[in-house]
């Protein structure tokens, strides 16, 4: 069973400037990552939960990094979350994309020399986008989640939530924060892995 690939940890309360959320905490059993799901609400028994998928980004969220638009995205999915009264924020440990902070850095390095952030990972020897989402059908299923309404700008990232069963009721774009340390890294998620804007 699917959901076997996780344990659930446990639930506590998460009051925040924003709102008051619960935080679910799930560790991978295979890899013993930890994972969260955040959420606000009575999601088991709402029809489409808005959802967002969030990938850890230690640099943009807790050092205000400029290079990306990865806080922005979650504090924008937070608000909106709060503003409908429900929903759910899977925080998933995949830092940089699922190379982990090491190599995110060895690849910001790179990019300091001129390479775009899709050219740094395969410079590295990593693809363009090592995530999984198995995870996620995992914890969705947990939750008791009949289909969501996905926060995301990332079509592939629909396409594998659907490979592992996850039902989507509708995209619901979300808005970047450019700058002029990060507009190439945005204009590369464009052109090269997809993303709508």
């Amino acid at each position: 069973m699917q959901r076997n690939i996780i344990k659930f940890v446990e639930v506590s309360e998460l009051p925040s400037e924003i709102a008051n959320f619960k935080v679910h905490a799930f560790t991978e059993k295979q890899s013993e990552k930890d994972h969260l799901a955040i959420t606000l609400g009575d999601i088991k028994f709402t029809d489409s939960v808005l959802t967002r998928i969030h990938s850890q980004c230690i640099t943009g969220e807790s050092f205000f990094s400029l290079r990306c638009d990865c806080r922005f995205q979650l504090t924008e999915s937070l608000k909106l979350i709060a503003n409908k009264g429900c929903g759910v924020i899977f925080y998933l440990q995949q830092e940089g994309r699922g190379i982990g902070l090491s190599n995110k850095i060895r690849a910001y390095n790179l990019q300091d020399k001129g390479f775009d952030t899709v050219e740094a990972n395969h410079q590295l020897g990593f693809e363009e986008d090592e995530r999984s989402y198995e995870t996620v059908s995992a914890m969705i299923s947990f939750l008791g989640i009949k289909k969501i309404d996905l926060m995301t700008n990332n079509p592939k990232k629909i396409d594998a939530l659907k490979s592992f069963g996850v039902i989507i009721n509708q995209r619901v774009p979300l808005s970047t924060d450019t700058n002029k340390h990060n507009q190439k890294y945005i204009s590369t998620k464009i052109k090269k892995l997809g993303h709508l804007l």
